[in-house]
């Protein structure tokens, strides 16, 4: 087995360290823990900072030597504590030592030396004919001790640097390495012969860091290696999937390997997105079971509302007729329904014969409310609203049916009224005006199952919705709603909208405005006529 060397780069008054560094049988060196950097730069900051001055030591020789015996298994116990993730990554049959890493308390008066540096030697030792000092950000450096062959085998980068200077260096200075770690595990890659299985248990983040140095030196076979794992692996999170794609996006496009990760966020011959997004509309729609449709309609909800604008102007055009055709749709099946639970002698019949029509009634009922949600969303219901207000035939088979199969019906009316008073759906007076006239009464009629069986039913929100969109009327088609309100509501009471704070504005608008209009008024021609009597006094 090959032997591994690290050593100190200066003479000098040494303090030894255990390094975590494996050797596989051929004799390639595999990356030294980061633990081992972090430590090089924890001993560092240690070592600048200042140090208080200490009392003199007691002269007494046992204690003396009972401190000198305690501090003596503290290296044994500190090389057990330190274990490499990459000595755990190695198969069974693989070797691994402990070479010591050197470093030198540095002389206040030479700032060069203020640097940490580690002497790392690749392959059998002895046989390197190239030096290349790393000189990294942090505060320390390394030289390694190479073979100028593999080097140049594996990196355009160092096979230029070699090339360009008669004859050959034997050292090479790279200062500013931000990422010295992966530097040298990067260049160790070269003297592997399966960079795949080095790579199979390494996290996305670091592999990405091994990417990143393997373009920047131009190691093809790493960065092809490094591509085939990130198309393999798991992106867990958002994050780390927009880091993978932005990474890869920085390698060459004709490099092999980039086309099938991308694969997995774009497609080459993508489906026209309008026809998915019908297909996924349909699914939805059509379905029977009742949970997986609940849980699906709030999924494609929710995805619809964070990225309002998934499509481009006309695509959205295109997907907006999409989803008016179903609502015609659904509104045509839930009128033959309505026919056919409205026939004589329907509501006698046995459960097994009308139960299939009255939840298919509440499923079209609560198609429609879906679909109602994402055209509000998209600003796009305006339409909806007059298909909505023309239903008048609908309106009228609605009281032929018993209030627990139609009541669901009636919270589609509640939508349209909630949307109008937010300004969240804007339709034309006449739209507004058909919509009370068609379907206000039906609301009434249903509100006391409204209020007691559906969950999301919120009496407060569909009263201001209901009032402010009467207030949006002329003023006399505001009293004649609002007086067959009140009439309603004094018969129901509870059961009935409470329209007070309309009747209110009503009121206001109707008595004490035009009271107030007169007054003021008779103050402007008064203080205009004041200057006329003054002038004439005058004369």
């Amino acid at each position: 087995m090959a032997e591994f060397k690290v050593s100190r780069v200066d003479q000098g008054h040494t303090k030894i360290r255990n390094v975590p560094i494996a050797v596989t049988p051929e004799g390639f060196w595999c990356c030294p823990s980061p633990v081992m950097f972090q430590k090089v730069i924890k001993a560092q900051n240690l070592q600048n900072k200042p140090r208080s001055s200490s009392p003199p030591p007691k002269t007494s020789v046992p204690k003396k030597q009972n401190s000198v015996n305690e501090r003596k298994p503290a290296p044994t116990s500190s090389r057990s504590r330190v274990v490499s993730d990459d000595q755990k990554h190695l198969s069974s049959d693989t070797a691994s030592i402990s070479p010591s890493m050197v470093t030198e308390r540095p002389p206040k008066a030479n700032n060069d030396n203020l640097r940490q540096k580690v002497s790392i030697e690749f392959g059998e030792p002895g046989t390197s004919d190239l030096k290349v000092v790393l000189s990294g950000k942090q505060g320390f450096s390394v030289r390694m001790s190479v073979h100028k062959n593999v080097l140049i085998e594996n990196s355009s980068f160092f096979a230029n640097k070699l090339s360009l200077q008669e004859p050959p260096p034997s050292c090479l200075q790279l200062s500013d390495c931000e990422d010295v770690e992966v530097y040298v595990e990067t260049v160790g890659l070269m003297y592997c012969k399966e960079m795949k299985q080095r790579l199979i248990k390494q996290s996305v983040p670091r592999v990405l860091r091994v990417l990143k140095i393997s373009e920047l030196i131009g190691f093809q076979k790493c960065i092809e290696s490094c591509l085939e794992y990130l198309e393999a692996v798991p992106w867990v999170g958002e994050e780390e999937e927009e880091k993978v794609v932005s990474s890869v996006l920085r390698v060459r496009r004709d490099t092999v390997g980039v086309t099938p990760v991308l694969k997995r966020v774009t497609s080459e011959t993508p489906y026209p997105p309008n026809d998915t997004l019908s297909h996924i509309m349909e699914l939805v729609l059509k379905s029977n079971e009742e949970r997986g449709r609940r849980e699906m309609k709030s999924l494609v909800l929710r995805l619809l509302r964070e990225n309002n604008s998934p499509l481009s102007n006309g695509s959205s055009d295109i997907f907006n007729r999409t989803i008016y055709k179903s609502c015609q749709s659904c509104l045509d099946s839930l009128l033959i329904l309505f026919e056919s639970a409205a026939e004589p002698g329907f509501i006698d019949k046995s459960l097994d014969t009308k139960g299939p029509v009255m939840k298919q009634i509440a499923l079209e009922a609560d198609n429609l409310l879906w679909l109602l949600d994402i055209l509000a969303d998209r600003q796009a219901a305006d339409e909806y609203a007059v298909l909505w207000a023309s239903q008048k035939e609908l309106a009228t088979l609605h009281s032929k049916l018993p209030t627990v199969s139609r009541h669901l019906v009636s919270c589609i009316t509640s939508r349209f009224f909630v949307g109008i008073g937010r300004g969240e759906i804007l339709p034309s007076k006449d739209t507004r005006q058909l919509l009370l006239q068609t379907w206000l009464q039906p609301l009434i009629n249903d509100y006391y199952w409204l209020q007691h069986s559906c969950r999301s039913f919120d009496r407060k929100v569909v009263e201001e919705g209901i009032g402010r969109t009467i207030l949006t009327l002329p003023l006399e088609d505001q009293q004649s709603i609002l007086l067959a309100w009140l009439g309603s509501f004094l018969k129901a009471g509870d059961n009935c909208p409470n329209l007070q704070r309309a009747f209110e504005v009503w009121w206001k608008r109707t008595f004490v405005r035009p009271h107030m209009e007169q007054q003021g008024g008779l103050q402007r021609s008064n203080s205009s006529m004041t200057p006329t009597r003054q002038l004439s006094c005058d004369q």
